[in-house]
């Protein structure tokens, strides 16, 4: 769940915070099935696109040789400040970037890298034909999606605990973002719209999302997420009561001790 130019806003508190629960909670299964997909590939000249605070950014440091380049880029500069914090372990190019207007030369790469960030992106046709811009002939472009929202339990009952404590007016920025952009046949039109001629391979990938107790992911969510600036434009004095409902809610599904909940995303592959 990173970030593209015209998508939601990490500030860096949320950025922290996403790092902090967000990325053990969701990310760190996904991160290390991309990067060994990635390294199956082989590659010498690596871009990723929206890498947010850096989690498959380190899996791919700590896979790939050294003498292979890693540029991880993303438009928003306090989510590159908590991954440049972070760190990796070894050196990586971090470079602010829009994925829909990459500076870079055309065949610059032979990988591009993208984990659960192209959802975000304003125009996915604009972005996805950048990617293969900077794609040299035969190079790779992969990345995942989350499934739709109800394949992730997690974010399903979040999503159900806000919209009962705004009737009116459900947040509704997983299912529009995060868990929008899911079916298959929208993908490869978009991929076939942006210049790409191969077949797009498309793997499912289940995973399971766990946490010592209901607290956690209850921050992350409603906390560490831009569904925190939609709670807080419906009423800024809700922060706290949406997270203790998204808590107790949280807590009656998985029970008092540690969660252990059902996550489901797809990774794309498809060959310039």
């Amino acid at each position: 769940m990173a970030t593209a130019s015209g998508g939601a806003t990490f500030t860096g508190s949320i950025s922290a915070l996403y790092e902090a629960h967000l990325v053990p909670l969701l990310f760190e299964p996904y991160a290390a099935d991309l990067a060994q997909r990635a390294a199956a590939l082989a590659p010498q000249r690596v871009l990723e696109l929206a890498a947010g605070t850096g989690v498959v950014t380190r899996a791919l440091a700590a896979l790939l040789p050294a003498s292979v380049p890693i540029t991880a880029t993303d438009v928003s500069e306090p989510m590159l400040e908590v991954a440049k914090a972070r760190g990796t372990s070894r050196p990586v190019m971090w470079q602010p970037a829009d994925a829909m207007a990459l500076p870079y030369a055309d065949g610059a790469f032979d990988l591009v890298v993208c984990q659960f960030g192209v959802m975000f992106f304003p125009d996915k046709v604009q972005a996805f034909a950048q990617a293969r811009r900077v794609l040299a002939p035969g190079g790779t472009l992969l990345f995942n999606v989350w499934d739709r929202l109800e394949a992730n339990q997690l974010a399903a009952t979040v999503s159900e605990v806000l919209a009962q404590l705004f009737p009116a007016d459900p947040p509704r920025f997983m299912a529009r973002t995060p868990h929008g952009y899911f079916d298959p046949v929208d993908i490869a039109r978009d991929l076939s719209g942006a210049g790409f001629s191969a077949t797009p391979q498309f793997e499912t990938v289940a995973r399971r999302s766990r946490a010592s107790s209901a607290r956690g992911p209850a921050v992350a969510y409603c906390q560490g997420t831009p569904m925190r600036n939609e709670i807080e434009a419906r009423d800024r004095s809700k922060l706290g009561e949406a997270t203790a409902r998204a808590e107790a809610a949280l807590t009656a599904r998985f029970g008092a001790g540690p969660v252990d909940a059902a996550m489901r995303a797809h990774v794309v592959s498809i060959t310039a």
